[in-house]
């Protein structure tokens, strides 16, 4: 048994707004069934896809705070052109340049909107075949143990593990990259942005659930009431969800 990410959650005010950014951002397109708005590659909505993690905006009261999200996305580039041609057209789609401490580096730290911070790298090697997101990006204070965790959670090979670093990507080599970056500090907040995983076809998603807490994953109670999905923690705080086919 094991669990698919399926797509990456982002909370927003204007949800349909923040919906039409990322899709304008990723030459993708923004489709909205119901309450929420779900961006991926155009051609009609296909979910789950089976190559890229969408993202799905969902509505919430409340504005992000000023605290860095501990999940973001890394946007890949093909040359030092293209990154510059992205990050003046993302700016003109109303992203806004952030200091988040990076100092003097060759990517491009921005903000969304309604202020998720993501980064447009430089040309990387290990990124020329992701599609327009290379990484969804967590901060952690043990990539190691994250990488545990998520290696089983999850159907994704674990490809590198250092102390500062590690780096899942799906089993069929396509798509973006998970990593995990050690970075100080602690959760002072509920994420704004996490990821949310199904159950494959004839799977029980409770006893995936269960398999999950065996792994050191913890109940989350995020005021979601009697919904078909299930809100966890990882062993660092992390949230995510379980999701349902039907």
């Amino acid at each position: 048994m094991a669990l698919r990410p399926v797509h990456v959650n982002v909370k927003a005010v204007d949800a349909a707004a923040v919906g039409r950014f990322w899709a304008e951002a990723l030459g993708w397109s923004a489709y909205s069934p119901g309450v929420t708005t779900y961006v991926g590659p155009p051609g009609g909505p296909v979910w789950p896809d089976p190559v890229v993690l969408g993202i799905d905006v969902v509505p919430v009261p409340e504005p992000k705070s000023a605290t860095k999200n501990r999940v973001h996305l890394d946007l890949a580039t093909t040359s030092a052109a293209h990154q510059a041609e992205l990050v003046d057209r993302l700016r003109t789609l109303g992203a806004t340049p952030v200091d988040v401490g990076q100092g003097d580096v060759p990517w491009t730290v921005l903000a969304d909107p309604e202020g998720n911070e993501f980064c447009v790298l430089e040309p990387r090697d290990i990124y020329r075949d992701t599609g327009p997101i290379a990484t969804v990006v967590v901060d952690c204070a043990d990539p190691g143990a994250m990488a545990r965790f998520w290696g089983e959670a999850i159907d994704w090979t674990v490809h590198e593990v250092t102390d500062d670093h590690a780096r899942l990507r799906s089993a069929e080599g396509v798509g973006p990259y998970l990593e995990f970056l050690r970075i100080p500090g602690t959760k002072a907040l509920p994420d704004r942005v996490h990821l949310d995983l199904l159950p494959y076809p004839g799977d029980d998603k409770e006893a995936e659930v269960t398999r999950l807490r065996t792994l050191g994953a913890t109940d989350l109670d995020v005021g979601q009431g009697d919904v078909p999905w299930t809100c966890l923690t990882d062993p660092e705080g992390h949230e995510f969800c379980v999701l349902t086919l039907s």
